[in-house]
């Protein structure tokens, strides 16, 4: 991920990749990621390429072009693209497309013929942050401003990923189902009073419900998991309309990129064999009884709506299916269909 940051070549799987973002020249074969094809209104070529997670785009690219291609941030002042002819991207490609996401940079690179100095298989990037690999790192006493002491407990993946975080908080029964909080790291959120969001509110919300008897898993899965400088860029996009799922699309990335087996295992080395869980979110229950936790209740958080916010958790709501009842049914007039989404036919090939 490093080699990649510095715009040297890496070797993944057998492709030989350079990041467009880091880059300092250009080349003759561009790979994206589908959700950014999807975006750029693709979707011939997308098809005609294949499904393996990302296509290749033929021609000489300059850094400029490419970065128009990758970058959502100059979808306004380049709004056509193209025509590009697409060919099937090798299956290594999608790791490639994976190893640009891990290293938070634009889902987007030039497949080049020269030799690289680091190579990575398509298995080590799948392994980075495996739940399989998880093992515990290190722990030490808490004391929380939400009275009491809590153990806090750090977990790494084996394959090199970053350090999730198990809080435990009063002294829960393990035998019966435990109230627990899965909470992805939201730095703007949890650390600065992100207006944009209600992760602050529920992260302080769910210590003080856990201080009682409790565990917060902190997951180091920044924006849904497409890592903080890629939400700044899809912050960027919500300025100009379009909403919080959208937004991650139109950059590239999957709305829900986060590994809930992570929990899963962090829960397991807890010696936790069920759950009273603290969300709204009905899509993180069935990920979790998917990886295998039982998830006997859930339990609402339903805090943090402000102005700034509404049309997030609007979003949420309508769009996601999040159990938000305290918001009013009828959309606000902040919110934007389908068929008014900002500059919709921005970026398409020309």
């Amino acid at each position: 991920m490093r080699a990649l940051r510095r715009g040297a070549m890496v070797n993944v799987g057998g492709v030989t990749v350079r990041s467009v973002e880091t880059a300092t020249e250009g080349g003759e074969r561009l790979l994206i990621s589908h959700e950014r094809a999807a975006a750029l209104k693709l979707a011939n070529q997308r098809a005609a390429a294949g499904a393996r997670g990302a296509i290749a785009l033929e021609g000489r690219f300059g850094r400029a072009e490419a970065l128009a291609i990758a970058d959502p941030a100059l979808d306004l002042a380049t709004p056509l693209k193209g025509p590009f002819r697409a060919t099937a991207a090798p299956q290594a490609a999608a790791a490639a497309i994976e190893l640009a996401r891990r290293a938070e940079l634009l889902p987007a690179l030039f497949w080049d013929a020269g030799v690289a100095q680091t190579s990575v298989t398509a298995d080590e990037v799948a392994a980075y942050d495996s739940a399989a690999q998880l093992v515990e790192v290190g722990r030490a006493r808490l004391p929380v401003t939400a009275g009491g002491t809590g153990e806090l407990i750090a977990f790494r993946s084996g394959g090199g990923g970053p350090e999730h975080l198990a809080l435990i908080l009063g002294k829960p029964v393990l035998s019966e189902p435990v109230l627990t909080r899965v909470h992805s790291s939201c730095l703007t959120g949890d650390v600065f009073g992100s207006l944009r969001c209600d992760c602050g509110p529920q992260l302080h919300a769910a210590i003080h419900e856990l201080s009682g008897g409790g565990i917060l898993l902190y997951l180091q899965q920044e924006g849904r998991g497409i890592g903080l400088v890629n939400k700044l860029r899809a912050y960027q996009l919500q300025d100009q309309g379009w909403d919080t799922l959208d937004a991650n699309t139109r950059v590239g990335l999957p709305v829900e990129a986060r590994d809930f087996r992570i929990a899963s295992a962090m829960l397991s080395a807890l010696g936790v064999r069920a759950v009273r869980l603290l969300t709204n979110n009905p899509e993180k229950v069935a990920a979790l009884e998917r990886a295998g936790v039982t998830v006997t209740e859930h339990v609402p958080l339903a805090v943090g709506a402000g102005p700034e916010n509404a049309r997030y958790l609007e979003t949420k709501r309508d769009r996601a299916g999040h159990w938000l009842p305290s918001l009013a049914q009828a959309p606000s007039e902040s919110s934007i269909g389908e068929g008014d989404r900002p500059n919709g036919d921005e970026g398409a090939a020309g």
